[in-house]
């Protein structure tokens, strides 16, 4: 009992925060940013100190995605809302610098209003949610914010995560405050999780049993691409280094050496992450001893060993027509790339110990065995090697992809349908 009123008595100093004190605040946090090469906080944006359009009249649905990853994974969802609620304003919010970019680069056409995330001091809350004036509001993945949560139920605004989830690391540390959280969930109309594991961590740590669902992965969402790529790859087995990045090209031309010599008839594709990295790729792969040529010449497999993708806007498509894709990003301290889009057709992925930008879906698709984090250069070559010797293990591992997509449809399709309830 004294546990619980002290933390009813934390989460009311919390909301008592006044907007002047994170004014005097970010100046200084600037500062450090600034150190670091970092973009400077959006004062006048998160403050709510903007010109707001007139909503007053009009059925808000207000989505908000915090970083690249959230505002990517919401695609699919935004169009769906878009299409099947014409009549909405669509408000999307962001919490950072390059997820604002992202959302306006992508979502310009189809939303009514681009903004930031209010900052969680409850008069700033409070002035930002007056402006927008949304009938719903969508929160993706975890963001649980006192004020933002408290003052949307002063309001009756219904507010719902979506894709929710709680990683492993933040876990141990949410039990330590459920009590606390257990106030912020409470605000919550529901919590919409993206695996059974997920719904029971926010069971564990405050939410409410008949307000916490599974809905699976928006990130899962994606759609195939037809691919008009012909590298004469037929007869070939072709690996493909997707994203690289510098340090990591030698690593698979390495791995790639050693395996052309149990499988002749083995291909490479090397796809950077920066055509600026070209001269060096180049470099690189012409030490290798190995034959190359270029996408943009139209060169094939039938007279190179190495097919260097120096095109934009092909790495997705190109993976229908590989059999295994190491997913750069991984060997550095870069955080990976997206193995989904390797995935998507069936294709096992391997990728470094990085990954932190895309944890979440490396944690379903090992969990369902379709794909692997190596921790080093040794390991890489090991499941290199049985992937491409191993016919049995190749086709138990390529079904696994196939069943891990299926097995995470309909997410959106769930959105909708919670949304028509309220809309």
């Amino acid at each position: 009992m004294l546990k619980n009123n002290l933390e009813k008595i934390c989460f009311n100093i919390y909301k008592s925060i006044n907007p002047s004190i994170i004014k005097t605040i970010i100046p200084v946090v600037d500062i450090l940013r600034k150190m670091e090469n970092k973009p400077p906080i959006p004062l006048k944006e998160k403050l709510a100190e903007i010109d707001f359009p007139d909503f007053s009249s009009d059925k808000v649905v207000l989505v908000h995605g915090v970083s690249v990853g959230e505002v990517l994974s919401l695609e699919n969802l935004i169009k769906k809302i878009k299409k099947t609620f014409p009549e909405i304003k669509l408000v999307i919010t962001t919490g950072t610098v390059t997820g604002q970019e992202l959302a306006k680069k992508k979502y310009s056409e189809i939303a009514d209003f681009i903004t930031y995330f209010p900052l969680d001091a409850y008069k700033t809350v409070e002035k930002f949610l007056n402006s927008i004036n949304p009938k719903v509001i969508l929160i993706a993945e975890t963001e649980l914010w006192p004020n933002f949560s408290y003052c949307a139920k002063q309001k009756n605004i219904p507010l719902y995560i979506i894709n929710g989830r709680i990683s492993d690391k933040s876990y141990p540390s949410y039990l330590k405050i459920k009590g606390f959280l257990s106030i912020i969930l409470d605000c919550y109309q529901g919590i919409f999780c993206q695996s059974e594991l997920d719904k029971n961590r926010f069971i564990q740590i405050g939410a409410k049993e008949d307000k916490t669902v599974v809905m699976k992965n928006l990130k899962f969402e994606i759609d195939k691409k037809d691919c008009d790529i012909d590298l004469k790859q037929d007869g070939f087995k072709v690996l493909i280094a997707g994203s690289t990045h510098k340090g990591e090209d030698e690593i698979v031309l390495e791995q790639y050496k050693k395996l052309k010599k149990k499988i002749q008839n083995l291909k490479l594709i090397i796809a950077p992450r920066h055509l600026t990295r070209l001269d060096e790729i180049i470099e690189l792969t012409k030490n290798s001893g190995f034959s190359y040529g270029f996408r943009t010449k139209e060169d094939n497999f039938l007279n190179n060993d190495i097919i260097i993708l120096d095109t934009l806007g092909e790495l997705s498509k190109i993976y229908n027509i590989v059999d295994v894709a190491f997913i750069g990003g991984s060997f550095n301290k870069t955080g990976g790339h997206n193995p989904l889009e390797a995935t998507l057709y069936s294709k096992p992925t391997i990728s470094g110990p990085s990954i932190k930008n895309f944890r979440d879906i490396y944690e379903i698709l090992e969990r369902e065995a379709a794909s692997f984090v190596v921790k080093n250069e040794a390991e890489f070559y090991n499941v290199l090697e049985k992937l491409f010797l191993d016919d049995e293990f190749y086709s138990k591992i390529s079904n696994n992809c196939l069943n891990c997509f299926n097995n995470q449809q309909g997410a959106s399709d769930f959105v909708i349908d919670k949304l028509k309830s309220v809309l």
